[in-house]
């Protein structure tokens, strides 16, 4: 495991063994994430098995701007008043995936994915520089406490790179799944349950 600091050299090293099948542990505004090229198979399979997650638990996508997102994604009206609203931030929205060409175990073979932006620059360097999609889930084995600092990255092991932000905001994003205008709190984190009601000017 190679650790680098969030630099631009760093960036580019990370991105370049991302793009080859390769994964990285990285920060986000929330908690720091494990990643991975969402389009790789293979690669993402590397990430189930870091964590030791469950093939049936979907992993949530990271993208580096709105319009990035609804490339690979059907935003309704819900969806896209919730993104102007919180991204960037601690929100990942559950949405329609339209991009069919995102590995089938990122989705845990569903039709829908949890997509957000962050608002940490490191993380939004590494998206960019990984082609504008990179895979978010929490960087801990499955059940256990998620990092706030790349010296709390003690769970897991075996990924192939480490960007050190220092320490984030250790609260994890708030899931919202927004399905057919029906809109459902699975997780309440950094964005609470009022700012959902006051940004959408309704009850959930």
């Amino acid at each position: 495991m190679l650790r680098l600091d969030c630099s631009e050299s760093s960036i580019s090293i990370a991105s370049t063994r991302v793009r080859s099948g390769g994964t990285a542990v990285y920060p986000t505004d929330t908690v720091y994430g494990l990643g991975c090229d969402p389009y790789n198979d293979l690669a993402v399979e590397s990430v189930i098995r870091i964590k030791g997650r469950e093939e049936d638990k979907p992993m949530p996508l990271l993208c580096f701007s709105i319009s990035n997102a609804s490339k690979i994604c059907k935003f309704d009206v819900y969806a896209q008043k919730l993104a102007e609203r919180f991204w960037p931030g601690a929100l990942t929205i559950i949405v329609e995936l339209t991009d069919r060409r995102i590995s089938p175990k990122v989705t845990a073979n569903t039709s829908t994915v949890g997509v957000r932006v962050p608002n940490n620059k490191c993380a939004l360097d590494l998206i960019t520089a990984c082609g504008g999609v990179l895979v978010g889930t929490s960087a801990n084995r499955s059940g256990s406490p998620s990092p706030r600092s790349a010296d709390e990255i003690t769970g897991i092991k075996d990924f192939d790179i480490l960007l050190d932000g220092g320490k984030t905001a250790g609260v994890e994003s708030t899931v919202v799944e927004v399905i057919d205008a029906k809109i459902t709190i699975l997780r309440e984190g950094q964005v609470k349950r009022q700012e959902i009601e006051q940004a959408l000017g309704l009850h959930v």
